[in-house]
């Protein structure tokens, strides 16, 4: 098992808080990473139909069996659970009773804040990032490779090329969570949403072009693309807006959480594909983005990322801030060799938005970390 970096976040909640609740994709390794590393908790799973059934009838006994000290994985398949959970860990009020854990964010979120406000800290997984694998190999696989391949905890535990993950992990996504659990109905056209999605990375949304594309309407792609956020398969990146009134745009931006997944649904298979691919920037940005999100994640916070543009097309790929202030600015560029006009839009926006040379940053393919009088150069395995 790769040592998971959320693992001494979830530690300290248990120390605080009643419940701890993890979401994020299925397959993402939040069931390896709860029996491994709380191997003292009683493990339930929910799936099981006799478990499920049990905490469906009878929740009283089915928790007094379990608990307290229990992880009840896929817990949203008994949402009627959550109300009693509320009760028993009201009893004693001590920390760290239990840890619930799904893969569909969505319906876990509605029955947690339904019965368990303020009892339960709220944690996310995503598939592995680049330093979990760079730290449990001793090295990282070089960035095209780790583009192409993602995160998923399968394709490192056993000899599988994403060529053979993705395309299953995507019908089984369509057929277990989409037809089952979300309602839809419209497979196809979901499917072929899916792609559209893909090959829309890094753009602004156009809520109103892909409905057309996909021969649906835009009441019902605006609730695909809801679906998908919550479901952890795609990220929408919001524009930073603050004291510039409507020069800018409202408009947010389009990432995958996992870029194989992304890769695969653009059929692009190995690195030397990606290279040569017309959505090698894009992807490249968003591995970037993706691993900054995983390491918020995984310290429990709420990532404070926005982009910057305005009507005249002068952009800033992504802006963190923190405390309501701009702490840092940062460019992607998907090249290996270094260019001072890599810092032209950062050089000219920097100022206006109140952010100085040393808080500027451009994330390239290179190997050197270089300190320039424009701002840190520093390459994405060094994220």
């Amino acid at each position: 098992m790769i040592p998971r970096a959320v693992a001494e976040t979830l530690r300290r909640n248990l120390r605080q808080f009643p419940i701890v609740s993890l979401t994020g994709p299925r397959q993402s390794g939040k069931t390896t990473l709860l029996r491994n590393e709380f191997p003292e908790y009683t493990y339930v799973s929910l799936e099981d139909p006799d478990a499920r059934a049990f905490a469906q009838d009878d929740p009283r006994s089915f928790l007094a069996l379990h608990g307290p000290r229990a992880i009840l994985d896929e817990a949203q398949r008994a949402p009627e659970l959550f109300s009693y959970l509320q009760g028993t860990v009201d009893e004693t009020g001590e920390s760290g009773q239990y840890i619930v854990s799904g893969s569909q964010n969505f319906l876990l979120m509605e029955a947690i804040s339904q019965s368990l406000a303020g009892r339960v800290a709220v944690r996310h997984l995503l598939p592995l990032s680049y330093r979990e694998v760079k730290e449990a190999w001793g090295h990282g696989p070089t960035t095209e490779e780790w583009v192409v391949r993602g995160g998923y905890p399968r394709l490192y535990d056993v000899p599988m090329e994403p060529d053979e993950y993705y395309p299953s992990y995507v019908q089984t996504y369509l057929d277990r969570d989409v037809r089952r659990e979300m309602g839809v109905v419209k497979l196809a056209e979901f499917n072929r949403f899916i792609g559209l999605c893909a090959a829309r990375i890094g753009n602004l949304v156009n809520v109103q072009s892909m409905a057309t594309e996909c021969g649906i309407n835009v009441r019902t792609a605006k609730e695909w693309l809801s679906l998908l956020e919550q479901s952890f398969i795609i990220h929408l990146l919001r524009p930073y807006h603050r004291n510039f009134g409507k020069r800018l745009v409202k408009t947010p931006k389009l990432y995958f959480s996992d870029t194989g997944l992304a890769c695969s649904l653009l059929g692009i298979e190995t690195p030397e594909e990606f290279l040569m691919s017309d959505f090698k920037g894009a992807l490249f940005e968003n591995a970037v983005i993706s691993e900054m999100t995983k390491a918020s994640y995984a310290m429990g916070k709420v990532p404070g990322f926005y982009f910057w543009r305005d009507s005249s097309g002068r952009e800033i790929d992504l802006l963190i801030e923190r405390g309501g202030a701009i702490q840092r600015a940062i460019e992607m560029k998907a090249s290996s060799t270094y260019r001072p006009k890599f810092f032209a839009t950062l050089d000219g926006l920097g100022a206006m938005l109140g952010v100085p040379p040393e808080a500027r940053e451009v994330v390239y393919t290179g190997t050197e970390i270089v300190e320039t009088k424009h701002g840190l150069l520093r390459p994405f395995s060094a994220l």
